[in-house]
């Protein structure tokens, strides 16, 4: 493999969005901009640019720098999403319009060419491609209105561009991931095991955690490599099955009164303790309104006392002796968005965060920061769920990559499992471990069809989480599992997807012991709903 870095050189056109209008101009005629705003645009001795923002009291909301660069219409083109996927992953022609958050490869011929920013940058980047030029947004909004950065000069983000030759364009995009990211934080062992929400979906007490340990701790018999039981949404004192999956967070139900003994009963049957966590939702009414969001009430991160509660919410956690603290919700409680809905921005205009001095990128980084942190003190690992894992990148272990699978559904693992598998597969050991969701075992999905996924998981190296309910598989399937979770444990091959290019839902996988088909569709075809919406991010100026 060859790779070649290069700049992007100076933008030719600069748009600068404030709370009080646009201004847009050449580059080099910064005297357009409002005068107490600068944005420099200067190579550093690493080969990347940065891009850096300052301003008295002008409230900035966007940056948008153009290179008349143009782009290849006969290539094939891949794009990150905002957080998690949402099965529509893939390559595509030139799509002038599409939102391409982050990064973006571009395949043609025999190269392979990245083009993003570092990660943990302190805005929310998006990039978008045609003929003419390259476009870079730099969202850096408090919330939803601009941020007042009080004569601050801010670095927005590091741009990096790679050219990859003899080599294939997954390889290309596993480096360039790697370039993007210099610090990741991993497990020191491959992380795996179960959890019980694709088969209890919340209604599960202590009684059955224990003996979904008891069942881990059978199947995983004999693997060094000792597996997680992670107690997933359930377990929280005011849960309330179908309607409230937020906190309090520091105790449990009645159907689960000690938390601790829970999870000290988890690890003497030989199995790590995991637990699922919703920081940002709370409703415990002794939580003052001036810490929670304008817009949705959750808690805000960029109030001191808020982020102190969610710190001491972890630190119980901790204390409890749960060993990988799953943090979910904590994208959607603070921007009011699923990241198909991100389009082209994380969140709405109109509220701003607490402290309006610092930019939401910024904020979301200081909350995983936050967690991360108690964590590590005491020794244990982050799962992120719904969680932007660019910012994320070297501020937690593990992240789940993609929208949820199902226990009851197998169209939904199909569409949301395997495309995240694969497309987000490149971030898998350079950004953290990717967790492309469970494989949830129960009579409404053919075994058939949930054995290729798990073993597809397995064979990625990835983390694998399975739920099912004790005792109730098919004895052969039984074994099929037991095997497909010492694969997991110890990981001898990791698989990639050969035919990314050309599917969203990739079938050929090939590994260090060879190739394998799988097929992913039921004879009868695609089960589909009457809405369809999700797909492909477009740019566009005309109001919905």
């Amino acid at each position: 493999m060859n790779s070649t870095s290069f700049t992007l050189g100076t933008p030719s056109w600069i748009t600068l969005v404030t709370d009080d209008g646009s201004h847009v101009a050449p580059f080099a005629r910064r005297e357009t901009l409002p005068e107490d705003v600068a944005v420099d645009v200067a190579d550093n001795a690493s080969g990347g640019t940065v891009v850096s923002l300052s301003a008295r009291t002008t409230a900035v909301r966007t940056v948008k720098l153009r290179w008349t660069r143009p782009m290849p219409k006969d290539a094939r083109y891949l794009a990150d999403e905002w957080e998690r996927s949402y099965g529509t992953m893939g390559f595509h022609g030139m799509l002038p319009n599409r939102i391409m958050p982050w990064y973006f490869l571009v395949v043609q011929g025999p190269s392979t060419t990245g083009y993003g920013v570092k990660v943990r940058p302190n805005a929310m980047c998006l990039w978008q491609v045609d003929t003419a030029g390259i476009t870079l947004v730099l969202d850096v909004r408090n919330g939803g209105e601009g941020v007042l950065l009080g004569g601050r000069r801010l670095d927005l983000a590091e741009i990096v561009a790679v050219t990859y030759e003899d080599v294939d364009s997954f390889n290309a995009a596993r480096e360039f991931c790697r370039a993007m990211c210099d610090d990741p934080v991993l497990p020191d062992a491959p992380v795996y095991g179960s959890n019980n929400w694709y088969y209890a979906y919340g209604d599960s007490s202590e009684r059955e955690i224990l003996a979904d340990a008891d069942y881990l701790a059978e199947l995983t018999e004999g693997n060094a490599n000792r597996p997680f039981m992670v107690v997933d949404d359930c377990w929280q004192e005011h849960h309330r099955l179908d309607d409230y999956n937020g906190g309090p967070w520091r105790n449990g139900n009645d159907r689960f009164p000690d938390m601790a003994a829970l999870a000290a009963g988890i690890e003497a049957r030989g199995v790590r303790p995991g637990i699922w966590v919703r920081f940002l939702l709370n409703e415990d009414e002794s939580i003052p309104d001036e810490w929670r969001l304008p817009h949705n009430g959750c808690l805000d991160p960029t109030h001191p006392d808020a982020m102190a509660y969610i710190r001491e919410d972890a630190e119980t956690l901790c204390r409890w002796g749960y060993q990988l603290i799953k943090h979910d919700f904590s994208t959607f409680d603070l921007f009011g968005r699923w990241g198909f809905q991100m389009n082209p921005f994380v969140t709405a205009d109109g509220w701003h965060l607490h402290d309006r001095s610092v930019t939401s990128a910024e904020a979301v980084k200081a909350l995983y920061r936050t967690i991360f942190d108690v964590t590590q003190a005491h020794g244990a690992m982050v799962l992120g769920c719904n969680t932007i894992g660019h910012l994320g990148a070297g501020l937690m272990q593990l992240d789940r990559t993609g929208d949820d699978t199902s226990g009851v559904d197998w169209e939904r693992t199909r569409f949301n499992g395997v495309n995240t598998l694969a497309f987000r597969l490149p971030q898998h050991g350079t950004f953290f471990d990717t967790d492309a969701d469970c494989v949830g075992i129960g009579d409404a999905i053919d075994w058939a069809k949930n054995r290729q996924w798990a073993e597809a998981i397995a064979r990625s190296g990835t983390s694998l989480f399975f739920s099912a309910k004790p005792h109730t598989m098919a004895p052969q399937d039984e074994q099929d599992l037991r095997e497909i979770l010492a694969m997991s444990a110890a990981p001898q091959e990791h698989a990639i997807p050969l035919d990314w290019e050309l599917t969203d839902c990739p079938e050929e996988w090939e590994s260090e012991l060879g190739m394998v088909r799988y097929d992913w569709y039921q004879p009868q075809g695609l089960a589909f709903g009457p809405r369809t919406n999700r797909g492909v991010s477009i740019l566009t100026n005309i109001d919905e």
